[in-house]
């Protein structure tokens, strides 16, 4: 799960986590997220956990001060950079989903996107396009296909949705 250290402006973004956090729960899908208290991060971990799921944060050491940690998760990884963060999400997820975030939740969506594209994992990759948030990205992206910087036989890697159901969706093996 990727999303940001804050919550935003639009209290619309908090509800989306706190449901996605509990759905996915029940729905026995752990949770492996940055390790963070805060935002969008803090409320997916809390919705989660309050439906009794696995939630696993992955907390860079730098980022301990910067980030209060969550205390109460199932399993929390301390890591000694982002790029180890990264990778070690990447080993535990099944799936990425990028909720709502900053240049960190893009950092993280892009490098997964990148990686499904080399073949380092089939693994889905996908923007939950809460309230229009990432229709401008999914606008780029539709002109990278058209002007053939994403090559056609990659364009199944690009996934959105729009909706909690269209996200299990993609989600369902």
């Amino acid at each position: 799960m990727y999303c940001g250290s804050s919550s935003g402006k639009s209290p619309v973004y908090e509800e989306a986590a706190v449901e996605l956090g509990k759905v996915l729960a029940k729905k026995k899908y752990g949770v492996v997220y940055g390790g963070s208290t805060q935002g969008l991060m803090g409320k997916v971990a809390d919705a989660a956990l309050s439906e009794g799921g696995e939630v696993i944060g992955v907390m860079p050491k730098h980022l301990m001060d910067k980030e209060k940690l969550h205390t109460t998760l199932t399993e929390l990884y301390i890591v000694d950079s982002m790029h180890t963060r990264k990778k070690k999400m990447s080993d535990l997820a099944d799936a990425f989903v990028a909720l709502p975030g900053g240049c960190g939740t893009l950092d993280e969506y892009f490098e997964a996107f990148t990686w499904a594209q080399i073949g380092i994992h089939q693994k889905p990759v996908i923007l939950y396009n809460v309230n229009g948030f990432y229709d401008a990205l999914i606008q780029h992206f539709e002109k990278m296909m058209a002007e053939g910087f994403l090559r056609e036989h990659q364009h199944h890697l690009f996934k959105t949705a729009a909706t909690l159901e269209e996200l299990l969706a993609l989600l369902e093996p």
